[in-house]
């Protein structure tokens, strides 16, 4: 048997070159998002905000705990990134209506604007890439022959890696 064929128990070069590819393809993307971004003015961390922000389900804010979630950061890094885009003028904080100790993170208009040219550039490369990732992505997230119970990798924001804006 080949060094490319599969056999039980053990992977092809062919599962790691899918898996590379596919890596490859989404970093390429990130990379296209973080120039588009610097292209408006904003850092790649602050479209994300702002997406999040304004993509949030049902309301067009957010608390600064649930941006920081959104952006798998610390608490206090999502209120330093809040600080830094309020003196952008690209959020805004007000006071809740419902609760006096929480405060609402929402766009501005020149938030907003900014996240609508972001929005219309990053459907376009999806109309390239997209195609792609979605072949690669069915492909990666196929069954394996021998498959061993799932791991989980996920952690907490706050082990997460700063990421500076």
């Amino acid at each position: 048997m080949s060094s490319t064929e599969k056999s039980i128990g053990s992977l092809s070069k062919e599962d790691f070159e899918l898996l590379a590819d596919f890596r490859y393809t989404l970093r390429k993307f990130l990379g296209f998002s973080e120039a588009a971004a610097i292209g408006h003015g904003v850092s790649a961390q602050q479209y994300q905000a702002l997406l999040a922000i304004e993509g949030f389900p049902g309301r067009s804010w957010v608390t600064v705990g649930e941006l920081a979630e959104q952006l798998r950061i610390a608490h206090h890094s999502a209120v330093g990134l809040v600080n830094r885009m309020e003196a952008l003028q690209l959020v805004k904080r007000s006071p809740s209506t419902e609760d006096r100790r929480r405060v609402e993170v929402s766009l501005t208009p020149k938030g907003l604007g900014i996240l609508e040219k972001l929005y219309r550039a990053h459907r376009e490369e999806l109309k390239t890439i997209g195609p792609k990732l979605i072949t690669l992505l069915h492909k990666a997230s196929s069954e394996l022959p021998d498959q061993s119970p799932r791991q989980s990798f996920s952690s907490p924001a706050c082990s997460m890696p700063e990421i500076e804006d």
